[in-house]
Protein backbone atom coordinates (compact mmCIF):
# COMPACT_ATOMS: atom_id res chain seq x y z
CA UNK A 1 0.00 0.00 0.00
CA UNK A 2 1.66 3.27 -1.00
CA UNK A 3 2.17 5.09 2.49
CA UNK A 4 2.46 8.58 0.27
CA UNK A 5 -1.73 8.16 -0.72
CA UNK A 6 -3.90 8.41 1.87
CA UNK A 7 -6.41 5.94 3.18
CA UNK A 8 -9.23 5.74 5.03
CA UNK A 9 -11.65 3.62 6.79
CA UNK A 10 -15.01 2.23 6.17
CA UNK A 11 -16.61 4.57 8.64
CA UNK A 12 -14.52 7.63 7.02
CA UNK A 13 -14.96 6.79 3.43
CA UNK A 14 -18.88 6.53 4.22
CA UNK A 15 -19.01 10.02 6.02
CA UNK A 16 -16.72 11.68 3.38
CA UNK A 17 -19.35 10.05 0.75
CA UNK A 18 -22.54 10.43 2.29
CA UNK A 19 -23.52 7.00 2.66
CA UNK A 20 -23.33 4.32 5.14
CA UNK A 21 -21.09 1.90 5.95
CA UNK A 22 -23.24 -1.34 5.60
CA UNK A 23 -23.79 0.48 1.93
CA UNK A 24 -20.21 0.15 1.53
CA UNK A 25 -20.39 -3.65 1.91
CA UNK A 26 -23.03 -4.16 0.19
CA UNK A 27 -21.20 -2.48 -3.22
CA UNK A 28 -17.89 -4.52 -1.97
CA UNK A 29 -20.80 -8.07 -2.12
CA UNK A 30 -21.68 -7.28 -5.21
CA UNK A 31 -17.94 -6.66 -7.20
CA UNK A 32 -18.06 -2.79 -7.44
CA UNK A 33 -15.85 -1.94 -5.67
CA UNK A 34 -12.23 -3.80 -4.15
CA UNK A 35 -11.17 -2.02 -1.49
CA UNK A 36 -7.51 -2.47 -0.04
CA UNK A 37 -6.32 -4.05 3.29
CA UNK A 38 -4.11 -2.42 5.20
CA UNK A 39 -1.37 -4.39 7.47
CA UNK A 40 -3.84 -5.42 10.04
CA UNK A 41 -6.09 -6.77 7.67
CA UNK A 42 -8.75 -3.76 7.51
CA UNK A 43 -10.93 -2.37 4.66
CA UNK A 44 -9.14 0.82 3.54
CA UNK A 45 -10.41 3.08 0.42
CA UNK A 46 -8.00 4.87 -1.67
CA UNK A 47 -8.35 7.26 -4.59
CA UNK A 48 -9.40 4.98 -6.94
CA UNK A 49 -11.92 3.16 -4.36
CA UNK A 50 -13.58 6.69 -3.29
CA UNK A 51 -13.82 7.18 -7.20
CA UNK A 52 -15.80 4.40 -7.99
CA UNK A 53 -17.84 4.78 -4.98
CA UNK A 54 -19.05 8.51 -6.11
CA UNK A 55 -19.68 7.32 -9.04
CA UNK A 56 -21.77 4.25 -7.44
CA UNK A 57 -23.86 6.63 -5.77
CA UNK A 58 -24.03 9.73 -8.62
CA UNK A 59 -25.75 6.59 -10.36
CA UNK A 60 -27.50 5.59 -7.43
CA UNK A 61 -28.90 9.04 -7.33
CA UNK A 62 -30.25 8.85 -11.30
CA UNK A 63 -32.65 5.79 -10.34
CA UNK A 64 -30.57 2.79 -10.63
CA UNK A 65 -30.63 -0.30 -9.17
CA UNK A 66 -27.39 -1.93 -8.61
CA UNK A 67 -27.68 -4.51 -10.80
CA UNK A 68 -28.16 -1.48 -13.66
CA UNK A 69 -25.11 0.03 -12.01
CA UNK A 70 -22.84 -2.86 -12.51
CA UNK A 71 -24.22 -2.87 -16.16
CA UNK A 72 -23.54 0.54 -16.80
CA UNK A 73 -19.90 0.41 -15.06
CA UNK A 74 -18.99 -2.18 -17.78
CA UNK A 75 -20.16 -0.10 -20.55
CA UNK A 76 -23.50 -1.42 -20.94
CA UNK A 77 -26.03 0.78 -21.78
CA UNK A 78 -29.44 -0.79 -22.64
CA UNK A 79 -30.42 0.50 -19.23
CA UNK A 80 -30.50 3.74 -20.06
CA UNK A 81 -33.03 5.11 -21.80
CA UNK A 82 -36.22 5.07 -19.07
CA UNK A 83 -33.89 6.47 -16.52
CA UNK A 84 -32.65 9.58 -18.62
CA UNK A 85 -36.33 10.06 -19.79
CA UNK A 86 -37.36 10.10 -15.99
CA UNK A 87 -34.35 12.37 -15.11
CA UNK A 88 -35.74 14.75 -17.73
CA UNK A 89 -38.99 14.90 -16.57
CA UNK A 90 -37.59 15.81 -12.94
CA UNK A 91 -35.68 18.46 -14.45
CA UNK A 92 -38.51 19.53 -16.68
CA UNK A 93 -40.65 19.60 -13.34
CA UNK A 94 -37.50 21.33 -11.27
CA UNK A 95 -37.75 23.86 -14.24
CA UNK A 96 -41.59 24.99 -14.20
CA UNK A 97 -40.72 25.29 -9.92
CA UNK A 98 -38.18 27.43 -10.75
CA UNK A 99 -39.73 29.81 -13.16
CA UNK A 100 -42.83 30.24 -10.46
CA UNK A 101 -40.29 30.82 -7.75
CA UNK A 102 -38.52 33.53 -10.68
CA UNK A 103 -42.33 34.95 -10.54
CA UNK A 104 -43.22 35.77 -7.29
CA UNK A 105 -39.15 37.41 -7.38
CA UNK A 106 -40.38 39.62 -9.52
CA UNK A 107 -43.84 40.48 -8.36
CA UNK A 108 -42.00 41.19 -4.75
CA UNK A 109 -39.46 43.73 -6.64
CA UNK A 110 -42.02 45.31 -8.45
CA UNK A 111 -43.87 45.97 -4.92
CA UNK A 112 -40.96 46.89 -3.87
CA UNK A 113 -40.80 49.69 -6.28
CA UNK A 114 -44.58 51.04 -5.19
CA UNK A 115 -42.78 51.01 -1.79
CA UNK A 116 -44.84 47.79 -0.41
CA UNK A 117 -42.15 45.76 1.91
CA UNK A 118 -42.66 41.70 1.76
CA UNK A 119 -43.72 40.14 4.45
CA UNK A 120 -41.48 37.56 6.30
CA UNK A 121 -43.59 35.07 4.95
CA UNK A 122 -43.30 35.84 1.65
CA UNK A 123 -39.21 35.73 1.94
CA UNK A 124 -39.28 32.75 3.32
CA UNK A 125 -41.35 30.89 0.76
CA UNK A 126 -39.06 31.43 -2.21
CA UNK A 127 -36.97 28.70 -0.84
CA UNK A 128 -40.16 26.59 -0.43
CA UNK A 129 -41.04 23.11 -2.76
CA UNK A 130 -44.55 23.95 -1.17
CA UNK A 131 -47.71 23.66 -3.75
CA UNK A 132 -50.27 26.82 -2.54
CA UNK A 133 -53.44 26.01 -1.69
CA UNK A 134 -55.55 28.37 0.67
CA UNK A 135 -57.80 25.49 1.68
CA UNK A 136 -59.48 26.31 5.03
CA UNK A 137 -61.81 24.16 6.85
CA UNK A 138 -63.31 23.01 10.49
CA UNK A 139 -60.94 21.11 12.61
CA UNK A 140 -62.93 17.44 14.09
CA UNK A 141 -63.02 16.91 17.54
CA UNK A 142 -61.19 17.32 19.73
CA UNK A 143 -60.77 20.43 18.30
CA UNK A 144 -64.11 21.39 18.38
CA UNK A 145 -65.03 23.16 14.96
CA UNK A 146 -61.58 25.43 15.02
CA UNK A 147 -61.04 26.56 11.53
CA UNK A 148 -57.63 24.76 10.07
CA UNK A 149 -56.11 26.62 7.09
CA UNK A 150 -53.89 24.74 4.69
CA UNK A 151 -52.08 26.96 2.70
CA UNK A 152 -49.29 24.98 1.27
CA UNK A 153 -48.24 21.57 1.31
CA UNK A 154 -44.94 19.61 0.51
CA UNK A 155 -43.58 16.57 -1.37
CA UNK A 156 -43.55 15.00 1.86
CA UNK A 157 -45.73 16.06 5.06
CA UNK A 158 -45.44 14.41 8.71
CA UNK A 159 -48.20 14.83 10.95
CA UNK A 160 -46.74 13.75 14.46
CA UNK A 161 -48.57 14.02 17.79
CA UNK A 162 -48.65 12.13 21.25
CA UNK A 163 -51.16 9.43 21.86
CA UNK A 164 -54.46 10.96 21.58
CA UNK A 165 -53.57 14.47 20.18
CA UNK A 166 -55.82 13.57 17.28
CA UNK A 167 -53.19 12.77 14.49
CA UNK A 168 -55.76 10.13 12.44
CA UNK A 169 -58.39 12.40 12.94
CA UNK A 170 -56.98 15.20 11.24
CA UNK A 171 -55.59 13.03 8.49
CA UNK A 172 -59.16 11.83 7.96
CA UNK A 173 -60.41 15.31 7.89
CA UNK A 174 -57.78 15.89 5.05
CA UNK A 175 -58.45 13.17 2.88
CA UNK A 176 -62.12 14.59 2.78
CA UNK A 177 -61.07 18.26 2.37
CA UNK A 178 -58.23 17.87 -0.20
CA UNK A 179 -58.53 17.26 -4.04
CA UNK A 180 -58.90 13.53 -4.89
CA UNK A 181 -56.91 12.96 -2.14
CA UNK A 182 -57.14 9.07 0.06
CA UNK A 183 -56.44 7.91 3.32
CA UNK A 184 -54.71 4.15 3.57
CA UNK A 185 -55.49 3.29 7.07
CA UNK A 186 -53.97 0.69 9.36
CA UNK A 187 -56.43 -2.06 7.76
CA UNK A 188 -54.27 -2.20 4.73
CA UNK A 189 -52.82 -6.10 4.05
CA UNK A 190 -51.71 -8.19 1.48
CA UNK A 191 -54.39 -10.96 1.30
CA UNK A 192 -56.87 -11.95 -1.03
CA UNK A 193 -58.92 -8.72 -0.81
CA UNK A 194 -56.75 -6.35 -0.05
CA UNK A 195 -52.97 -5.24 -2.04
CA UNK A 196 -52.47 -9.11 -3.90
CA UNK A 197 -55.59 -8.74 -5.24
CA UNK A 198 -54.86 -5.27 -6.47
CA UNK A 199 -51.11 -6.23 -7.80
CA UNK A 200 -52.90 -9.82 -9.64
CA UNK A 201 -55.64 -7.18 -11.36
CA UNK A 202 -52.90 -4.49 -12.17
CA UNK A 203 -49.87 -5.86 -14.11
CA UNK A 204 -48.57 -2.57 -14.23
CA UNK A 205 -48.71 -2.12 -10.47
CA UNK A 206 -47.57 -4.98 -9.82
CA UNK A 207 -44.38 -4.27 -11.81
CA UNK A 208 -43.51 -0.62 -9.89
CA UNK A 209 -44.21 -2.34 -6.65
CA UNK A 210 -41.69 -5.47 -7.38
CA UNK A 211 -39.05 -2.54 -8.65
CA UNK A 212 -39.42 -0.96 -5.57
CA UNK A 213 -39.12 -3.80 -3.26
CA UNK A 214 -35.77 -4.58 -5.14
CA UNK A 215 -34.84 -1.16 -4.83
CA UNK A 216 -35.65 -1.31 -0.87
CA UNK A 217 -33.75 -4.75 -0.19
CA UNK A 218 -30.83 -3.74 -1.46
CA UNK A 219 -31.08 -0.70 0.97
CA UNK A 220 -31.25 -2.94 3.53
CA UNK A 221 -34.66 -3.55 3.71
CA UNK A 222 -36.78 -6.89 4.46
CA UNK A 223 -39.84 -8.02 2.52
CA UNK A 224 -42.57 -8.30 4.35
CA UNK A 225 -46.44 -7.85 4.26
CA UNK A 226 -46.49 -4.81 6.10
CA UNK A 227 -44.25 -3.41 3.56
CA UNK A 228 -45.93 -4.78 0.51
CA UNK A 229 -49.31 -3.12 1.58
CA UNK A 230 -47.64 -0.21 2.21
CA UNK A 231 -45.80 -0.03 -1.38
CA UNK A 232 -48.93 -0.82 -2.99
CA UNK A 233 -50.49 2.04 -1.78
CA UNK A 234 -47.68 4.34 -2.25
CA UNK A 235 -47.14 3.24 -5.82
CA UNK A 236 -50.78 3.35 -7.13
CA UNK A 237 -51.68 5.39 -9.89
CA UNK A 238 -54.36 7.22 -8.30
CA UNK A 239 -55.17 9.48 -5.92
CA UNK A 240 -53.45 12.53 -6.18
CA UNK A 241 -53.03 13.05 -2.61
CA UNK A 242 -52.13 9.93 -0.37
CA UNK A 243 -52.68 10.06 3.73
CA UNK A 244 -51.00 7.69 4.73
CA UNK A 245 -51.84 6.53 8.99
CA UNK A 246 -48.66 5.18 10.91
CA UNK A 247 -46.58 4.19 8.12
CA UNK A 248 -43.85 2.37 10.16
CA UNK A 249 -46.21 -0.17 10.66
CA UNK A 250 -44.91 -3.34 10.92
CA UNK A 251 -41.81 -2.16 9.60
CA UNK A 252 -38.54 -3.04 11.16
CA UNK A 253 -35.31 -0.29 11.84
CA UNK A 254 -33.77 -1.01 8.57
CA UNK A 255 -36.80 -1.38 6.43
CA UNK A 256 -38.38 2.43 8.08
CA UNK A 257 -35.02 3.88 7.01
CA UNK A 258 -34.63 2.67 3.63
CA UNK A 259 -38.20 3.16 2.95
CA UNK A 260 -37.78 6.82 4.14
CA UNK A 261 -34.55 7.31 2.03
CA UNK A 262 -36.75 6.07 -1.06
CA UNK A 263 -39.19 8.38 -0.70
CA UNK A 264 -36.96 11.05 -0.89
CA UNK A 265 -35.54 10.04 -3.45
CA UNK A 266 -39.05 9.72 -5.50
CA UNK A 267 -38.02 13.11 -7.75
CA UNK A 268 -40.42 11.30 -10.55
CA UNK A 269 -43.27 11.05 -8.30
CA UNK A 270 -44.86 14.52 -7.65
CA UNK A 271 -47.81 13.24 -5.57
CA UNK A 272 -47.97 14.82 -2.25
CA UNK A 273 -47.61 12.02 0.81
CA UNK A 274 -49.16 13.23 4.37
CA UNK A 275 -47.56 10.67 6.79
CA UNK A 276 -48.67 9.79 10.56
CA UNK A 277 -45.41 8.96 12.25
CA UNK A 278 -44.09 8.56 15.30
CA UNK A 279 -40.66 6.86 14.44
CA UNK A 280 -37.51 9.04 14.51
CA UNK A 281 -36.70 6.82 11.39
CA UNK A 282 -39.40 8.08 9.55
CA UNK A 283 -39.34 11.51 10.71
CA UNK A 284 -35.05 12.40 11.03
CA UNK A 285 -35.26 15.72 12.53
CA UNK A 286 -31.92 16.66 11.51
CA UNK A 287 -32.86 14.99 7.98
CA UNK A 288 -35.68 17.26 6.99
CA UNK A 289 -35.16 19.29 3.53
CA UNK A 290 -36.75 22.01 1.72
CA UNK A 291 -39.41 18.78 0.63
CA UNK A 292 -40.70 18.25 3.42
CA UNK A 293 -42.84 19.53 6.13
CA UNK A 294 -44.44 18.74 10.31
CA UNK A 295 -47.77 19.19 11.00
CA UNK A 296 -48.16 19.17 14.64
CA UNK A 297 -51.33 17.91 16.69
CA UNK A 298 -50.38 19.52 20.78
CA UNK A 299 -51.10 17.47 23.40
CA UNK A 300 -53.38 19.83 24.83
CA UNK A 301 -55.62 19.61 21.94
CA UNK A 302 -54.52 23.62 20.57
CA UNK A 303 -55.15 23.71 16.66
CA UNK A 304 -52.28 22.34 14.72
CA UNK A 305 -49.45 23.93 13.91
CA UNK A 306 -46.03 23.90 11.21
CA UNK A 307 -43.19 23.27 12.79
CA UNK A 308 -39.85 24.36 11.28
CA UNK A 309 -37.09 21.27 11.98
CA UNK A 310 -34.17 22.82 13.88
CA UNK A 311 -33.96 23.37 17.60
CA UNK A 312 -35.92 26.45 19.07
CA UNK A 313 -38.23 26.59 16.56
CA UNK A 314 -42.07 26.82 18.23
CA UNK A 315 -42.98 23.31 18.95
CA UNK A 316 -39.74 21.82 17.83
CA UNK A 317 -39.61 20.16 21.66
CA UNK A 318 -42.63 18.85 21.78
CA UNK A 319 -42.01 16.90 18.12
CA UNK A 320 -39.07 15.47 19.27
CA UNK A 321 -40.46 14.42 22.31
CA UNK A 322 -43.13 12.10 20.23
CA UNK A 323 -40.77 10.09 18.00
CA UNK A 324 -39.05 7.59 19.37
CA UNK A 325 -36.67 4.76 17.80
CA UNK A 326 -38.44 2.19 15.61
CA UNK A 327 -37.32 -0.88 18.24
CA UNK A 328 -39.78 1.22 20.78
CA UNK A 329 -42.34 1.91 18.07
CA UNK A 330 -42.52 -1.74 17.60
CA UNK A 331 -43.09 -2.63 21.91
CA UNK A 332 -45.81 0.10 21.57
CA UNK A 333 -47.79 -0.53 18.11
CA UNK A 334 -51.84 -1.04 18.80
CA UNK A 335 -51.36 0.84 22.06
CA UNK A 336 -54.28 3.83 21.79
CA UNK A 337 -55.17 6.52 24.19
CA UNK A 338 -58.34 6.38 25.93
CA UNK A 339 -60.67 10.28 26.34
CA UNK A 340 -62.52 10.25 29.93
CA UNK A 341 -66.29 9.40 29.70
CA UNK A 342 -67.85 12.75 28.89
CA UNK A 343 -71.37 11.72 30.34
CA UNK A 344 -72.55 9.01 32.61
CA UNK A 345 -73.63 6.05 31.13
CA UNK A 346 -71.30 6.21 28.02
CA UNK A 347 -68.09 4.25 27.74
CA UNK A 348 -64.73 5.73 27.22
CA UNK A 349 -63.77 5.78 23.37
CA UNK A 350 -60.33 5.10 21.74
CA UNK A 351 -58.41 8.08 20.35
CA UNK A 352 -56.53 7.35 17.40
Amino acid sequence: MNSSVRFLSPAQAAARLGVSAKALRLYEQRGLVAPARNAAGWRSYGPGEMQRVTEIVALRALGLSLAQVARVLKGEAEDLEPILAAHQSVLEANVRQLAGTIERVRGLRANLERGQKPTVEELTRLRDSATELGIEFELPWPWGGELFKLREMRPLNYIVGPLGSGKTRLALRLAEVLPAAAFLGLERRVGDDGAAARLDADPALRSRVDQTLAWLVEDGATVSDALVALVAGLKAESPAILIVDMVEQGLDSATQQAMVAHLRRRMTDRRPLFLITRSCAFLDLAAVGAHEAIILCPANHSPPTWVAPYPGAPGYEAVATCLAAPEIRARTEGIVAWRPVRREGLKSAPVP
